[in-house]
């Protein structure tokens, strides 16, 4: 099978980038509950752009396959999983295994999700993760009854799903963004309350906007000082959401006295424990629930390009200088 191969991990990404090669590799043998997916498509996600930096939590001894994301056939299955051959599946992959970003992947059947008929496979490639955790962490925030609440990297498509699922229950969004240009486009799409955190006067805005709005939770995808200035924004009893690094940066900035004084929490969300908490019916419940939203457009991955393997590079290059724009879909 052609793949996309790493052969060693570098922190400068440009480097990381221009560093992976194509190549041909055997297909891989199979373990008992493992199944072998024909890939239709797999994303680059954040979570692979740190990997082939070294600086994701899954460190896969090297050369190895990138790719923690797919949808596509399964073709061929081990003793334990044959009743899925022929089945339409997204799949995360994070074993020790190579990754999706091959004309072939294996994945475990527990990783696996069985798609609907009527699912679009491009939407597939993008499922188990954004929409999963848009889901999760809009739970917490309508346990909290939050009636608003703050999200940063408001550009990308997690961000979306978060803005139309709050629309749904009636939840007011501040959106942080850090380009000029990706405020103008949110605002153009309709977006309220878009601030751009190179301004000068960010911090008073977006203190301001969240006690009108009385803001109660916070996502936080991107780490750094953003953190303190998120936490430090929000209205009393409320609770900062971190959920991923993009600044590659420590959180810092957080005032002691509202951790101490106004019942301030800040808690860490991993969406791989949040699944492991739900039982194999709750997990199914949400995922058809998700994938009618998808079938039917209320929700949707925007997909700004698609390139093949050996195009990898250039694809990987367009989504870095525009990761606002969509999902770069890998199609073997």
């Amino acid at each position: 099978m052609k793949s996309v191969v790493l052969p060693a991990y570098n922190k400068n990404i440009l480097r990381a980038i221009l560093s992976l090669e194509i190549q041909e590799k055997e297909l891989p043998k199979l373990r008992d509950d493992e199944v072998l997916i024909k890939t239709h498509a797999a994303p680059v996600n954040p979570s692979d752009v740190a990997f082939i930096q070294g600086g994701y939590n899954i460190v896969k001894q090297l050369p190895a396959v990138p790719g923690f994301e797919g949808s596509g056939v399964i073709v061929e299955a081990g003793q334990h999983a044959k009743d899925l051959i022929h089945k339409k599946v997204s799949a995360f992959v994070q074993t020790k295994h190579d990754g999706s970003w091959a004309e072939y992947f294996v994945a475990r059947k527990k990783d696996l999700i069985i798609l609907l008929d009527q699912m679009d496979m491009n939407q597939a490639a993008c499922f188990t993760v954004n929409p999963f955790t848009a889901w999760a962490l809009m739970e917490i925030a309508l346990i909290r009854e939050s009636k608003a609440i703050i999200q940063n990297a408001a550009g990308s498509q997690l961000a979306a799903f978060i803005r139309t699922m709050a629309k749904e229950n009636d939840i007011e969004v501040i959106n942080i963004v850090r380009k000029a240009e990706t405020a103008t486009l949110l605002k153009q799409q309709g977006v309220q309350h878009v601030l751009n955190q190179a301004e000068d006067t960010f911090e008073e805005q977006l203190t301001a906007l969240s006690q009108q709005l009385l803001a109660t939770t916070a996502f936080d995808a991107v780490g750094g000082e953003l953190s303190g200035q998120m936490f430090n924004a929000l209205a009393d009893d409320s609770e900062l959401v971190v959920y991923g690094g993009l600044s590659n940066k420590p959180a810092i900035g957080f005032g002691l006295k509202d951790l101490i004084f106004k019942n301030k929490i800040v808690s860490g969300f991993n969406l791989m424990d949040w699944k492991r908490e739900l039982d194999t019916s709750e997990f199914e419940q949400v995922s058809n629930e998700l994938q009618d939203k998808i079938i039917s457009g209320v929700y949707t991955t925007e997909i700004q390009e698609t390139v093949g393997l050996d195009q990898i590079v250039q694809g990987l290059k367009t989504y870095l200088g525009n990761m606002s724009g969509g999902k770069i879909l890998i199609k073997p």
